[in-house]
């Protein structure tokens, strides 16, 4: 019945992901579709659906509640960091991509991926656990991540704390979590027809989201893709050490279930997107990196039901 249960959740994910595909091999959508579907999500529906989602769910007591579940994703993530450094040398990554391996082995795709998924499988109420787990991995990607890649490429090296790694922080979707936040502090009121703007706006996030993987698993050209010691030790940081040291971490440091459960598949999610994004600025190998990424958004169709198994 467990197992049921878990395919049942994620059924309508694969639908919507699967008519992605579908559209994009009929030519409705291409490539300048995905880049339109990723910022009307990341710059239109996210911010005010944190902010809609924060203001119905919370009040101040609630919130400041909300504050040691941080120290969860922190923790865990910088064991995964430690081990990309480790397992980079043991199995031998080329120098020249070892800072791409290090943060394709320990961030992932919390928000784009992660939310809609969260969403789908635990409801609105999975949102703000979501949320902590993104602010740790969003601070970490931009800091030491970024750093590391950097390290790959023929560019300027970038430094750990910046003005730019500041600003790439505070993105449309963190925005929108601060103003939620500001907004609940100050018990501020806000007026029907904008909370149901926001909230109208939101129920975009999910299914362009979905949509927005199909274009990406039709533009993948399996044949070109070669296992390699590089991609096995990625896929089982992401899928494995990831998602086990937080239930690990979870016994140390009680959590509420439901958190536990958002924490774990935020670990669980592919290797977040921007990285390839980010190797190319740097003239790192932006190639390498995007393969991982793809193969990590298969790979997690086959993970998402098996940790909904474990977790119930």
């Amino acid at each position: 019945m467990i197992v049921v249960h878990a395919l049942e959740s994620i059924l309508s994910i694969i639908i919507m992901i699967s008519l992605g595909y579908f559209l994009t091999a009929k030519s409705w959508f291409h490539e300048g579709t995905a880049k339109l579907f990723s910022r009307l999500v990341t710059i239109v529906a996210l911010p005010p659906f944190m902010v809609w989602n924060l203001i119905s769910t919370f009040d101040r007591e609630k919130l400041l509640a909300l504050r040691s579940g941080l120290i969860i994703p922190f923790l865990s993530m910088v064991i995964c960091f430690s081990l990309s450094w480790l397992i980079a040398r043991l199995i031998g990554v080329d120098y020249r991509r070892r800072g791409t391996f290090y943060t394709l082995f320990f961030v992932s795709n919390t928000i784009f991926i992660g939310l809609p998924v969260n969403l789908a499988l635990f409801g609105h109420d999975s949102v703000p656990y979501v949320l902590l787990y993104y602010i740790a991995n969003t601070v970490l990607f931009w800091t030491i991540g970024v750093y590391g890649i950097s390290r790959d490429g023929d560019q300027t090296c970038a430094d750990i704390i910046s003005l730019a790694t500041i600003k790439k922080i505070f993105s449309p979707p963190l925005l929108g979590f601060v103003i939620g936040v500001i907004f609940i502090m100050l018990e501020v009121k806000l007026p029907n027809f904008i909370l149901n703007t926001c909230r109208y706006l939101g129920n975009l996030t999910t299914p362009l989201s979905m949509l927005f993987i199909g274009i990406a698993i039709y533009a993948v050209k399996i044949h070109q893709i070669k296992l390699t010691k590089d991609m096995v030790a990625i896929m089982v940081g992401r899928f494995i050490i990831s998602p086990v040291s937080v239930i690990l971490l979870a016994y140390i440091f009680p959590i509420p279930d439901l958190m536990k459960k958002v924490f774990v598949m935020q670990a669980a999610m592919p290797v977040m997107t921007q990285t390839s994004i980010v190797a190319k600025a740097y003239g790192a190998d932006a190639e390498y990196a995007a393969v991982m990424t793809t193969v990590s958004t298969l790979l997690a169709a086959i993970f998402i039901p098996l940790y909904m198994v474990i977790l119930n």
